[in-house]
Parts: C-alpha cells; sequence; structure tokens
C-alpha cells in the first residue's frame, strides 16, 4: 500500500470555513493585494487589518501540529528578506502551482518585515490549503519588539497598531506540522517534556505568547548538538541542546523518518544531524541580515517522501536593503 493510500490527503481550500469568513473575504481583493506587494508597495491598513482577521479564522481551525500532505516545499527561516523570498518562489515555483510549509521567523532581522509577512497572510488567505505557516521564536512580543518588527511597522504605518494585531495572529500559529505521518517540521527543536506528537497537539495551548520555559519555549528555542546524547541547557538562555539519542528515542517512539527544524544559520542552506541523519535544519535566508555570505535552500518532498533541495543565492535588490535603525547584534 502506497504512503498516499495510507495516510488521508488534507489539501482544503476555504469552503469549510464560516460565512462569516467567505463574506469577510469579500471585502478585500487579496488578489490585488499579491499584486501591490510584488511592486513593492506595502498595503493599506485597512487592507492589513482585513487579511490579518482572515488569517485568524483559518489558523484557528488548524491544530497545534498540523497535518500536511505531500509533495510539499520545505523552508526555514526568512527573516524580513523579501527580495530573497521573492527569490525563493522563482526557485521553488509560484503558489497554487507548488504547496510549502515556512517553519517560523518570517520577521525582524531584515528590512522588509511588513511585506515579507504581508505577502505569506495573502497567500494563506488566497490559497489556505497551498501554505502552512508555523510559529518561530521571533513570532512573539518580546523578539518582535527588540529585533526590528516593532520599528519598521511604526516607521510604515506611523503607528504601533499593526505591531499588535500581528500578535493576535502569532498566537494562533500551529506549532508544528507533519507531512504524511512521517517528516515532522517544528522551527527550534525537542523538549525533555514531549515525548510524543500527541502530547504536542493536547498539552500546549498555543494561544498565548511563547514563554520563557517550558514544552512550549523549547519547542521554539532548542538546538541540536554533538555534545551529548542526551541533553543540556542551551546558552540561547531559552530551550536545551539535544543530541542524538533522544532524537532516535523521538522519532521511533512517534514514527518518524525526520525531523525538519530551522532557527540556525546554515551556511550551505541545509545540513543533516547526527550519525542517522534523522534531524534536520534548513536556511531559507541567504546572505543572512546582508553580510553573512551563506546561501540558502529550500527543501523538496515529493509525493513518495523523496527528498532533494534547490539552492540560491541572495539577489541584488536585498543587498540595496537599507536599515530601519540599528538593531542588537544578535543572531537568532
Amino acid at each position: 500500500m502506497c504512503i498516499r493510500d495510507r495516510y488521508q490527503r488534507r489539501v482544503h481550500g476555504d469552503s469549510h470555513l464560516s460565512s462569516n469568513f467567505q463574506e469577510q473575504k469579500k471585502m478585500v481583493d487579496v488578489a490585488r493585494c499579491i499584486d501591490e506587494l510584488k511592486k513593492n508597495q506595502i498595503l493599506g491598513e485597512r487592507d492589513f487589518y482585513q487579511v490579518c482577521e482572515l488569517v485568524k479564522e483559518i489558523l484557528a481551525e488548524e491544530s497545534n501540529v498540523q497535518p500536511v500532505s505531500a509533495p510539499i516545499i520545505i523552508c526555514g527561516d526568512i527573516h524580513g528578506q523579501f527580495y530573497d523570498l521573492l527569490q525563493l518562489f522563482r526557485v521553488g515555483g509560484e503558489i497554487p502551482e507548488k504547496r510549502y510549509i515556512f517553519i517560523g521567523d518570517f520577521v525582524d532581522r531584515g528590512y522588509h518585515s511588513v511585506e515579507t509577512l504581508s505577502l505569506l497572510l495573502c497567500y494563506k488567505v488566497r490559497y489556505p490549503g497551498h501554505i502552512t505557516l508555523l510559529r518561530g521564536n521571533h513570532e512573539s512580543r518580546q523578539i518582535s519588539m527588540t529585533y526590528g518588527f516593532y520599528d519598521e511597522i511604526v516607521k510604515k504605518y506611523g503607528n504601533g497598531n499593526p505591531w499588535k494585531v500581528c500578535q493576535e495572529v502569532f498566537d494562533l500559529l500551529p506549532l508544528g506540522a507533519i507531512v504524511e505521518g512521517k517528516i515532522l517540521c517544528i522551527h527550534g527543536g525537542l523538549s525533555p517534556n514531549l515525548k510524543t506528537i500527541d502530547q504536542i497537539r493536547t498539552n500546549i495551548n498555543r494561544n498565548a505568547e511563547i514563554p520563557h520555559e517550558g514544552p512550549f519555549c523549547d519547542l521554539m528555542w532548542s538546538d541540536p548538538t554533538d555534545d551529548t546524547s542526551c541533553w543540556l541547557k542551551s546558552a540561547r538562555g531559552a530551550g536545551y541542546l539535544f543530541g542524538c539519542q533522544v532524537t532516535k528515542e523521538f522519532n521511533h517512539l512517534n514514527g518518524l523518518d525526520l525531523v525538519v527544524r530551522a532557527h540556525q544559520l546554515v551556511n550551505e542552506g541545509y545540513k543533516y544531524h547526527f550519525p542517522e541523519s534523522n534531524l534536520m535544519t534548513i536556511w531559507s535566508a541567504p546572505n543572512y541580515c546582508y553580510r553573512s555570505g551563506n546561501i540558502a535552500a529550500v527543501f523538496i518532498v515529493d509525493e513518495d517522501l523523496k527528498r532533494d533541495f534547490k539552492t540560491f543565492d541572495a539577489v541584488p535588490e536585498s543587498a540595496k536593503s537599507v536599515p530601519i535603525k540599528n538593531v542588537l547584534p544578535y543572531f537568532l
């Protein structure tokens, strides 16, 4: 029996959403919004609010660990590098011809977080079943207030209210996605307090600010390490370092082939970890912070779960980006 027969396909349009959603959707021309963004125009504040409200209704229907079917393209951190996001879609294929998972950290660091987030949210409204957006550690009040997103919002909209609405969207983002029951996507890593995917589904109230400790925090902040096979406290001050043995046990217990995470810069765009290559980091922001010189990658999973990668460099427009203001010299 093939994977597709074993695993129920869950690609939806928006027909299952409420009549209120359908009426609200008629009030905003999402196709026009996408075109404007691709022409380097930010959304008007009214359009931005309407798009956020529509996305909130979609996300409220999604699970903590959202099931996704293959084929799929999986992407790591974007960090406000809007022109490089457009290049990512040129490399991987445009929505709705292709389907995507983005594993968080859409905002901060780069100078076009507003446009980056706006485009992803517009795609979510127009093609709900073709894009899955997960939460990263930067989709939070404390981090996005400090590392650029708030200041960019105020500069581009003249007030901080759109930032507050974005936090309501962030609070509803799923914590993970699982592809055909075999590939788990989470932003950071594992937690010593979470042994099963069902515990992520049922034991965490995600509609909240990311806490400073605990399982929710660990999913956003943890990193793999070769320094131990088990657990170490992280130097980040949040989450844990986790090793090959706990990863092997987690995957075996949950029937997984692979855990895919983002959260850490990888110069080659992607990296397999541990002797069994059962965990991978994907990074999708080329020349991170406009100075790192790294390439970026997207992870392609076909309908039989065969794996491939496409890599890409930063585009010239990205190198010409102008900072909103100096932000703290801290890589997350």
